[in-house]
């Protein structure tokens, strides 16, 4: 790893930010310019969003059962766990659901594409688009912020409801909960602050995971390596900004819309 002064760092950090800023920007003013690529838009909704279904539905299933296993044990010290569903229900919804479904996503299509736009730049390929008159962020960036945000959303909402299916098979088989009196009670749980913020954040994931991807992909030098490296900064970063950005809304929102 080169060394370089603590300036040279700084600056180097607030070009990138600037470069991201200017990027996602153009990204999402070219939503409303002509041509729009629907055919890439689709392509990348079914890469994104049926390709990572598997995944995310395995990650909700899961959290959700071990969410009612672990709680469990402290409700039941005070006698209280009916509440099981109520907890699993909040919990999903609010908080696991969104953050571990854009986590999964960020893993799988943020590493993916840096790896795709990396390697067309580092081919050439970007350079030739450039040539021939077509825009590459209008071309490549806006369908994958699209299908991204889209996608995202929806497998967010697939992932609350197999978490809440989770907690249930774990409540019924393992504490004799009934099925009715646990959906029962998770849907009344619910208030519309808790549905309405876990919806708003996968917008805010999905937007995350596409750009950050892009960004890298993009930026990557160095050949092959440089490639490589595009990949592994582009899942940190778009992980990490999942995990801040989460904090912020979650307080923005509460401040929004109130405390339960």
């Amino acid at each position: 790893m080169e060394l370089i002064s603590p300036t040279d760092f700084a600056k180097e950090k607030v070009l990138a930010v600037q470069e991201y800023a200017l990027l996602s920007a153009h990204a999402i003013a070219n939503l409303f310019r002509q041509p729009r690529y629907f055919a890439d838009i689709v392509q990348q909704a079914d890469f994104i969003g049926f390709g990572s279904l598997p995944i995310v539905v395995l990650t909700g299933f899961f959290t959700g059962a071990v969410l009612a296993l672990n709680s469990a044990s402290t409700l039941q010290k005070f006698g209280s766990l009916t509440l099981i569903a109520q907890l699993v229900s909040v919990g999903m919804v609010t908080e696991l659901g969104p953050v571990l479904t854009g986590l999964m996503i960020a893993g799988r299509n943020s590493s993916g594409m840096a790896s795709e736009l990396g390697s067309m730049v580092v081919t050439e390929q970007i350079d030739a688009m450039r040539a021939l008159g077509t825009n590459p962020i209008k071309k490549l960036v806006t369908p994958r912020v699209v299908s991204t945000v889209f996608m995202l959303f929806f497998l967010t909402i697939i992932s609350d409801l197999l978490g809440l299916f989770g907690g249930a098979v774990i409540s019924h088989l393992v504490y004799a909960i009934d099925w009715h009196q646990y959906w029962t009670s998770a849907w009344q749980a619910l208030a519309f602050r808790d549905v309405f913020t876990g919806l708003v954040k996968p917008l805010l994931f999905g937007f995350i995971v596409s750009t950050i991807g892009c960004y890298y992909g993009l930026s990557a030098r160095g050949g092959t390596q440089g490639v490589g490296r595009a990949t592994t900064q582009a899942v940190v970063a778009a992980s990490v900004l999942i995990l801040a950005v989460d904090l912020f809304a979650t307080k923005l929102l509460m401040a929004i819309l109130g405390n339960r």
